[in-house]
């Protein structure tokens, strides 16, 4: 008897070690409402339903006018959706609006407010005006909680003259820039001279990675950054830059700064330093050297939860040849190396394997991350754990883009050297590799997407620059090519995805929905947006665009009612970390880790555990 005693309390035990080590801290958010004039007497108001959130829970909505008078808008408890559509409301006075979570029948503490202003205008975006530096245009962002209050802050990349790898000439130092959502400005970082401008150089992850509420912003740093303080990290008197405004010379550092201020918290090397610059390959890994620095100066960067609990950033250098992913964790002040995977040279199968870009996915459902890395993927310690052996690409996509079988799939994007064969396109299993499927043999291909955008059909779907064609994913074809290969966005009332292209949203089969007009893309024919995300409002996404005269961003939401009811898209956790690397390298859309679209079942919760901030 006693021996099974002792058994049951162990087993007990280990069931709550178990369940307590899948917990991932997350950010605390608020409920974000929003609100926007949808008309003479109209508004939308959208708010979060939270991943921790009971599921029965209701809401009750509130409008509070300018002349004190408050009132409930529903009738009965919503809980079908988060959003409501306010008819009948006067806008010749201010308008707040915030809710009441019902529990139990109980009703709980009211949200922030979110207030339309006397006289608002019929728009549907917020603007934030920007204090663009003479010469430069707003670029990527990213978003974190940067003060503890509940609210998505940003951080904005500020570029002036920038030039790719392959290309000679000085650039302008990159400038970072934090706002909050209300336009308010909080720092400044300078990168400095001895920091390149251009897509491949400057990976920037904003992220708690400390787990006290507050995001730090993570990037690589040299001599001569100013960080938001105004404090310089190394020797400001160094030029690295030589006649070709390369900079193959000089230290490199990664550096911690404060999401709150921007102050430096900790500068230590970058891990790979560049080395022998001939040592990181040709194209593709051909083993030709290259020793002009493009292949050198190649970097990627992601977060990860490499131990199921906390965050840590991985630092990235190299995919042609030599690959190299740093893991770092910032833990009560202090910064440390985790890991470090080195493919060393073009004999070791996992050499030239990378992309433009990354993303990081729980391949394995072991509940800790691994970072795919274009054709290979390097496990949650570091290891290697697999390599299709198909090459550098462009683009990738991961999610449970088959819900017909177990796991998550990847759909890559391959490039096929001169002379060389291959496949253009593959999808296969994120957590072994096994190839499922090829298309476009022999065939370069630069562009492709994988999303449920067809609102009539189960699973992915998915197309690529000369596909001829919309594929399901078992490979069969289906239907017409959409005629943008670029971003996908949940926008209007269903579950499936639209089509995000430069300013404007498309439906597949169904035209256009929206145009952000007097606002304008990045990064040329790539046409990518600042950002696209779920910040606030209900678990449709906003998107974040400059203005054309680079004085503001937008943040563009939907004013679509819809009856499917979400929690956030931000509290799934492969969602979230995807946020955090959409800056890097050759833009992709954010995917969750699981399937959502048509004929979807309900999302399954999120094992999660809300950080409090803590009173610094």
């Amino acid at each position: 008897m006693i021996k099974t005693i002792r058994f049951s309390c162990f087993f007990i035990s280990l069931c709550c070690t178990v369940q307590l080590f899948a917990q991932r801290q997350m950010e605390k958010l608020d409920r974000g409402v929003i609100a926007v004039r949808q008309s003479s007497n109209s508004a939308y108001v959208g708010w979060r339903m939270l991943g921790t959130d009971a599921d029965d829970i209701a809401f009750n909505l509130y409008r509070k006018s300018g002349n004190n008078e408050t009132i409930k808008l529903n009738l009965d408890p919503i809980t079908k959706s988060t959003n409501f559509v306010d008819a009948g409301v006067k806008f010749d006075l201010s308008n707040s609006y915030f809710v009441k979570p019902i529990l139990n029948g109980k009703e709980l503490d009211a949200s922030k407010s979110f207030t339309l202003v006397a006289n608002s205008p019929v728009q549907q975006y917020l603007t934030i005006p920007l204090k663009t530096p003479v010469g430069y245009s707003p670029n990527d962002v990213s978003v974190g909680d940067l003060d503890g209050d509940g609210e998505y802050e940003i951080v904005l990349h500020q570029t002036g003259r920038s030039r790719d790898n392959s290309s000679n000439g000085p650039t302008d130092p990159p400038i970072f820039q934090a706002y909050k959502l209300d336009g308010t400005f909080l720092w400044e970082i300078n990168l400095g001279k001895n920091i390149r401008e251009g897509a491949h150089y400057t990976q920037f992850m904003v992220y708690d990675l400390d787990g006290d509420g507050i995001a730090e912003m993570v990037c690589k740093t040299a001599d001569g950054t100013v960080d938001g303080k105004g404090k310089v990290i190394g020797d400001s008197t160094k030029d690295w830059r030589n006649p070709n405004g390369k900079i193959l010379d000089g230290p490199e550092f990664l550096t911690v700064f404060s999401g709150k201020t921007g102050e430096a918290l900790a500068t230590t090397d970058y891990i790979p330093a560049r080395g022998n610059i001939g040592a990181w390959g040709g194209r593709g890994g051909n083993g030709k050297n290259d020793n002009t620095g493009n292949r050198a100066d190649r970097f990627n960067a992601c977060v990860a939860y490499l131990d199921g609990i906390h965050p840590s950033v991985v630092m990235c250098r190299g995919y042609y040849g030599r690959t190299v992913l740093a893991a770092w964790d910032w833990r009560n002040g202090k910064l440390t190396s985790r890991w470090v995977f080195d493919s060393k040279d073009a004999k070791n199968p996992f050499s030239g394997q990378g992309n433009h870009n990354l993303t990081v996915a729980d391949v394995d459902g072991d509940g800790k991350d691994e970072i795919i890395y274009g054709s290979m993927c390097v496990d949650d310690n570091g290891k290697g754990l697999y390599t299709t052996g198909l090459r550098h690409g462009d683009a990738i996509h991961v999610s449970d883009l088959d819900p017909d079988r177990p796991g998550l799939e990847v759909f890559g994007i391959h490039e096929i050297e001169e002379g060389t064969k291959g496949a253009g396109v593959a999808v296969y299993d994120a957590k072994t590799g096994e190839i499922l499927w090829k298309g476009s043999p022999d065939e370069d291909v630069g562009r492709g997407v994988a999303d449920n955008i067809d609102n009539t059909r189960f699973g992915a779907q998915m197309w690529w620059s000369g596909s001829n064609g919309l594929y399901d994913i078992k490979g069969n074809r289906i239907g017409d090519q959409p005629r943008s290969t670029n971003f996908v966005i949940y926008w209007d009332g269903d579950l499936s995805r639209e089509l995000l292209d430069a300013n404007h949203i498309d439906k597949y089969n169904g035209g256009r929905l929206f145009t952000a007009d007097g606002a304008i893309s990045n990064n040329g024919t790539k046409s990518t947006p600042a950002l696209s995300a779920d910040i606030f409002g209900d678990w449709r996404e906003e998107l974040i665009l400059r203005s054309y005269d680079n004085q503001s961003l937008r943040v563009y939401t939907t004013t679509i009612p819809t009856e499917h009811r979400n929690y956030t898209l931000m509290h799934d956790p492969q969602y979230r970390l995807s946020i955090a690397w959409q800056n890097d390298g050759y833009n992709q859309p954010p995917h969750t880790g699981f399937y959502f679209g048509f004929g979807m079942k309900k999302a399954p919760k999120p094992n999660i555990v809300l950080v409090e901030p803590k009173k610094h």
